[in-house]
């Protein structure tokens, strides 16, 4: 069987990426599900595989970095030029069909906009990249799975955005894809808005005017989806096995639900790319990278995840690994 072949992103090398990468590798299955090739730079990752016993990890260099020294936890403008351009070298080797997928480690916000990078993250570069009409966010852990109707957006622009259109792409999206990846007919939730769906319209009207609409046309397109329901209990019946996947209002929404059920093995998938990209559900860490003691198994996660995806793999059944 032709193994998938992975490209992972090492992140900023200032981080705990490099880390997490060294000690994903360094497991025997996430080894053996794909073959893989890192893109950073191999100085970098180099004492950490040395540290956990790592061999023979491929490195791709496709950015110069002359004399580039890791200072850990700080934010640098040249480390975050790097990590963007192993993200931009990664998507276009996926398009080019080098590889079958790509996953990322932790970029920083802040190294970014200090090297004059725009884009906020990695969503927004694979989207451009990608020529993507519409990406969105999901994250899975276990049999847990919440679908983001938009993440990076402050609070006011999250809940001005939640429209009866917008919805319903979301729905349509999660339907479309989950199919793809091997589900006949996905139970879809969508979560409500406002404290107890609404209360009828007492307290707030987004469920009577856009999320329920929402969810009738969808229905009427052919997606099993339910809801608008109370987001104080819709997770509890979905880790009970109800629903398939919760198509959450905005980011902290789901972000809270997946990391209290199940953080260290949660993992970050895009909906939406002509590639598959899933990432860590974790950022740089910069308060404790370097000291060798970053968690590995979302890292892990999300390559067996990526490479489940790859390889014609079904999603159904299996979470987050």
């Amino acid at each position: 069987m032709t193994l998938p072949r992975l490209l992972v992103t090492m992140g900023d090398p200032n981080g705990i990426g490099p880390e997490v990468v060294a000690k994903a590798l360094a497991r025997p299955d996430v080894r053996a599900a794909a073959e893989v090739q890192v893109v950073g730079l191999r100085d970098v990752l180099a004492p950490w595989l040395e540290a956990v016993g790592a061999r023979e990890v491929a490195v791709v260099e496709p950015a110069e970095a002359p004399a580039f020294r890791v200072r850990h936890g700080v934010v640098d403008a040249e480390a975050g030029r790097l990590a963007h351009r192993w993200v931009e070298f990664a998507a276009a080797a996926c398009l080019a069909g080098e590889a079958d997928g790509m996953v990322t480690a932790p970029v920083n916000k802040a190294a970014f906009a200090a090297a004059g990078i725009r884009e906020t993250g990695h969503q927004e570069v694979l989207q451009r990249v990608s020529g993507a009409e519409h990406v969105a966010t999901m994250l899975v852990t276990g049999g847990l799975r919440c679908m983001h109707l938009s993440t990076h957006k402050p609070l006011r622009e999250a809940c001005a955005y939640v429209t009866r259109a917008n919805v319903l792409r979301a729905i349509a999206l999660t339907d479309r894809e989950f199919r793809r990846w091997g589900f006949a007919r996905p139970r879809i939730a969508v979560a409500a808005l406002n404290p107890h769906a609404g209360e009828g319209g007492l307290i707030g009207r987004e469920e009577i005017e856009e999320i329920g609409p929402a969810v009738e046309d969808a229905r009427a397109q052919g997606a099993d989806a339910q809801g608008p329901f109370p987001a104080d209990s819709v997770f509890n019946r979905a880790i009970a096995g109800e629903f398939d996947v919760v198509v959450v209002m905005y980011h902290d929404q789901g972000h809270i639900a997946i990391k209290v059920h199940g953080f260290e093995r949660s993992v970050s998938v895009n909906l939406g790319l002509p590639f598959v990209r899933t990432s860590v559900d974790h950022g740089t860490a910069f308060d404790i990278a370097g000291r060798g003691v970053a968690n590995g198994e979302s890292m892990a996660e999300a390559i067996l995840l990526a490479a489940r995806l790859c390889g014609g793999g079904s999603l159904a059944g299996g979470g987050g690994g």
